[in-house]
């Protein structure tokens, strides 16, 4: 494999000794032993493959919708691209789009705006993508994040800017083939320890790490 870009947790995922593939230019941990057995508890999945990327300004909505895109109304939501991605709304005027596992909206979107529009900036985004799955996850969030999520379900498409065990994320909660599933980014400097603290947290709970493509469509 001559992958281009490697994971935030790279050398967490080596020492498990998955199974491999390369997807979108990086290398991925596409299976890991015992996947489907903890998807019954709480099962982590490491996503930072998934392209994405941002963009703000007083014109952006508009340029978003002049590109077929339908961004959320509120701050703090959330909506769906096609082929399992999602466009999150971070504040008035900001945004954060990541692709699903076959789709190129987000290249399209970045190759599109370039260097910039009017009132249109882009926004490099190079967080660290997890997903949190499983029958036992929220008993994970009360553990380490400051916010409930018990209360919101899938249909709300909340969009959550938190810190979970001292870490600066953003959450929304997508569903997985009708499990809990939440979707979580940080900053990728964060990412290891983010990574460490949570898989042990899963471990204790009965889960643990899982290979991408347990939890990636």
């Amino acid at each position: 494999m001559n992958a281009k870009r490697s994971s935030p947790v790279h050398a967490q995922l080596a020492a498990l000794q998955p199974q491999w593939e390369e997807r979108r230019d990086m290398r991925i941990a596409a299976r890991i032993a015992g996947d489907a057995t903890k998807l019954d508890a709480v099962a982590l999945a490491d996503l930072s493959f998934l392209p994405r990327f941002g963009l703000k300004g007083p014109a952006a909505e508009q340029w978003l919708q002049s590109r077929h895109i339908a961004p959320p109304a509120k701050a703090n939501s959330w909506a769906p691209l096609a082929g399992a991605g999602v466009i999150a709304r971070l504040g008035r005027s900001e945004f954060f789009l990541e692709d699903g596992a076959a789709t190129d909206t987000v290249d399209a979107i970045s190759t599109s705006l370039g260097t910039g529009a009017a009132g249109v900036y882009p926004v490099i985004r190079q967080d660290a993508g997890f997903a949190l799955a499983g029958a036992r996850v929220n008993e994970l969030l009360v553990q380490t994040c400051n916010v409930n999520f018990a209360p919101f379900g899938p249909q709300d498409r909340i969009a959550v800017m938190t810190q979970m065990i001292g870490v600066s994320v953003l959450a929304i909660r997508t569903d997985y083939k009708q499990m809990p599933c939440y979707r979580i980014w940080c900053d990728p400097t964060f990412a290891a320890y983010f990574w460490e603290t949570v898989a042990e947290i899963a471990g204790e709970l009965g889960g643990g790490v899982v290979g991408a493509h347990s939890l990636s469509a």
